[in-house]
């Protein structure tokens, strides 16, 4: 009777299942043919095993897995919102203004206004006066 390698390894992953029988009941482990192995998902915390024959013996080797770099990337996102609620929240917990300014800050506004409007004005006339328009002194008509 000749025994082959595929059978082998079945025999063995049965016999580790077997082994793992407690492990096997609460449905915690879940394993599926792949390829010329198995692979091997913990249920619970998700890593996967990929379990292969080589030598006489069984191998598993965790999977390439991101569960770790994505949960690191989680945290930090978290922790990104977190902070900016905190800014959020502190601005929101600042007073309104009253919404009217006071005379001071209405009389410098109105300072600031007045004077924007004369130098744009001069600006305008001394651009008028360079197209050949009115005279400085002269003031146009108005009907």
């Amino acid at each position: 009777m000749r025994i082959t390698t595929s059978g082998l390894m079945a025999a063995a992953v049965w016999l580790a299942t077997s082994v793992s029988a407690p492990a096997q009941d609460d449905g915690r482990y879940w394993i599926e043919k792949s390829g010329d192995g198995y692979v091997r998902m913990d249920r619970t915390t998700g890593e996967m095993s990929y379990c292969s024959e080589s030598n006489g013996s069984i191998i598993c080797r965790l999977a390439a897995d991101d569960r770790s770099a994505l949960q690191d990337e989680i945290a930090r996102l978290q922790d990104e919102i977190d902070a900016i609620e905190e800014r959020l929240a502190a601005l929101e917990a600042r007073p309104a203004p009253d919404g009217l300014p006071s005379e001071d800050e209405f009389e410098k506004t109105m300072g600031y206004m007045e004077r924007f409007f004369r130098r744009f004005m001069d600006i305008v006339r001394d651009f008028d006066r360079d197209l050949g328009g009115a005279p400085e002194d002269e003031t146009p008509q108005k009907t």
